[in-house]
């Protein structure tokens, strides 16, 4: 399959099966993720990796968009001690934002089903996850991954609209 091709068929996936993810496949997933571009390459980010059955609940408690029942959650966060120094010191959010899309597209291409689910900028949702994690003040959690084999199939599509191409030459 093209990388065109999956990025079609990349879709949010809500439902999913019992089945466990393996640790090759979870390997694959955060390979594909630091092989995002970063800033500078700075590569400002942390990957938490939930597996623990218990752990998931609690996680899957911090947002009211994430109660889910994946098999697997990967934790995207910005280490602020990494960022860029001022004024481009938010370029985490993009760095982590590149990493998460990497992730969607590898889970994509290996059958898995995955939905990125948005943490930061919500100080609530962040400060729950770091909670739960015991995660330090300059770890900032950005996205939420739920993954896992989807138990359902959402068509391939584009969402492209021509009105929102705005060409200047």
């Amino acid at each position: 399959m093209s990388a065109y091709d999956i990025m079609l068929q990349r879709r949010s996936v809500r439902k999913f099966t019992d089945q466990q993810v393996t640790d090759e496949q979870i390997d694959t997933l955060l390979k594909a993720a630091m092989a995002a571009p970063s800033a500078c390459n700075k590569q400002p980010w942390e990957f938490y990796v939930i597996k623990n059955a218990d752990t998931l609940k609690s996680i899957k408690g911090a947002s009211l968009f994430t109660k889910m029942n994946s098999t697997l959650i990967i934790i995207v966060a910005g280490n602020t001690h990494r960022a860029l120094p001022k004024p481009a010191q938010d370029f985490w959010v993009q760095d982590c934002s590149a990493a998460t899309q990497n992730i969607l597209l590898a889970a994509t291409e290996m059958g898995l089903g995955a939905c990125w689910c948005g943490v930061h900028p919500v100080k609530l949702f962040a400060q729950k996850v770091q909670k739960i994690l015991n995660l330090p003040s300059h770890i900032i959690p950005m996205s939420m991954i739920q993954i896992g084999y989807p138990d359902q199939s959402p068509e391939p599509r584009t969402q492209y609209n021509e009105k929102h191409v705005h060409v200047v030459e």
